[in-house]
């Protein structure tokens, strides 16, 4: 689906009944940027002073959204490099795929690669959604394979860097 004429895909978001609707939707942060950023919506209990994140803990965050992906199409979640570098927040499945017939609730699984505890905060950037087109192949049986130089070298066979 477009927005009048726009080439671009239109994603449908609807907040839960419980999510705070002051938490911005997905938005880019840029007009280059590629990945739009994607917020925390906590439950009321937690609104105030976040929840603690343990080292090694993980967690999906909820976001309160529901979104629409129009077919076709896929939504990536990504960490944020600032989260990652400055605290080790990550997420274990990265990129998370969301595929576009999927409409329950979005959640972010992060977890804490740091030593040290972090809270996660209402309405806090924790991710990057990116939409990108998807391309679904065929699988053929066949019973032998075409040659290449690699051939069949696998995990760091092709040098250091």
């Amino acid at each position: 689906m477009t927005d009048d004429g726009d080439s671009n895909p239109v994603v449908a978001v609807m907040r839960e009944d419980w999510a705070d609707p002051a938490v911005d939707l997905p938005a880019y942060a840029t007009q280059g940027a590629a990945g739009a950023d994607v917020r925390a919506n906590l439950p009321e209990a937690e609104r105030e002073g976040g929840f603690l994140l343990r080292p090694m803990e993980r967690r999906i965050v909820p976001t309160g959204l529901k979104i629409a992906i129009p077919a076709g199409f896929e939504v990536q979640i990504r960490p944020r490099s600032g989260l990652a570098l400055k605290h080790g927040i990550s997420l274990p499945n990265t990129p998370g795929t969301i595929d576009s017939d999927y409409r329950g609730p979005l959640g972010v699984l992060l977890i804490n690669l740091s030593d040290q505890p972090y809270t996660i905060l209402h309405g806090e950037r924790i991710a990057q959604m990116i939409v990108a087109p998807v391309v679904q192949a065929r699988f053929m049986p066949v019973t032998a394979m075409d040659a290449t130089p690699r051939g069949a070298g696998g995990f760091g066979s092709t040098g250091r860097a």
